[in-house]
Formats: structure tokens, C-alpha cells, sequence
């Protein structure tokens, strides 16, 4: 890895301490690079009602998107646990829906000094749904 990769991953599980995980007790972090340099935190976020928690990567993504940003070169997610936690489905739907070539570090507990694994967000969401097009032949008639 180089030099900003890993300060994004010691970002991303300086993240992780701010989690609030009071069901799973599984803290999760993520440090979003967008094309101007600036980083996003995020942090999971659970409720009590399930539904209604807001995972580390899409809490970062959209922290930076109402900041006005619209393009990411890459993603660290740091977590609880030994090895690296990959993303769920939801935030690899949406980092995909902002860079299909964005870098995605997955780091464990230790961050730089475990293992960190390196792909792209297209690389974890193989035939992904990418678009969608108003008046296609699917669309329902009313």
C-alpha cells in the first residue's frame, strides 16, 4: 500500500471507535477519498428497529455527497474482528453507483499492522445492476 492508503485506513478505524453498536456490539468504520482530497468518516449507526441503522460505508457516502461531492477514488473499512469485513450489499450498491473503479481497503481490528485487503468496488459486485431507464420496455403502463 502507499502513504495516503494507509492514513485512509487509520482513518476508517479512527471511525470505528465513534460507532454506536449497542445490538451487535460490532463497531465499524469507513474513510471515503473523494477526487478533491478531502476525506468522509462514517460510522455504523444501529436502532432498535434494524431496519433503520445506517451502516460505516453509506453513512460516509453520504455525509460527503450533502458536502456536495460526486466523485470517490477510494474507500477503507476498518471493523471489529480479526480479518477484514467486507462490505454488505446495500453499500457496495452504492459505492458502485459512484465509482465501479473506486479502491476499496477492508482492514480487521488492527488496521496497517494486520491484513488489509485491496479491490475495486466492481471487482465485489460482479453483474451489477447499474442503470436504470426511465421508459424502457419494462416499464409498468398505466
Amino acid at each position: 500500500m502507499n502513504d495516503r492508503y494507509d492514513d485512509l485506513v487509520r482513518a476508517a478505524c479512527e471511525a470505528r471507535l465513534h460507532s454506536y453498536c449497542p445490538y451487535s456490539r460490532f463497531r465499524v468504520g469507513a474513510a471515503l477519498l473523494s477526487s478533491s482530497g478531502k476525506v468522509y468518516r462514517g460510522t455504523n449507526v444501529e436502532n432498535a428497529s434494524f431496519g433503520l441503522s445506517i451502516c460505516a460505508e453509506r453513512a460516509a457516502v453520504f455525509q460527503a455527497v450533502s458536502a456536495g461531492e460526486r466523485e470517490f477514488t477510494a474507500i477503507a473499512v476498518c471493523a471489529d474482528g480479526e480479518t477484514p469485513t467486507p462490505p454488505c450489499g446495500a453499500c457496495r450498491q452504492v459505492l458502485l453507483e459512484f465509482g465501479p473503479d473506486m479502491v476499496l481497503l477492508m482492514a480487521g481490528s488492527r488496521g496497517v499492522d494486520g491484513q488489509v485487503k485491496r479491490f475495486t468496488v466492481s471487482e465485489l459486485v460482479p453483474e451489477a445492476f447499474s442503470a436504470f431507464t426511465p421508459g424502457s420496455d419494462a416499464e409498468v403502463q398505466g
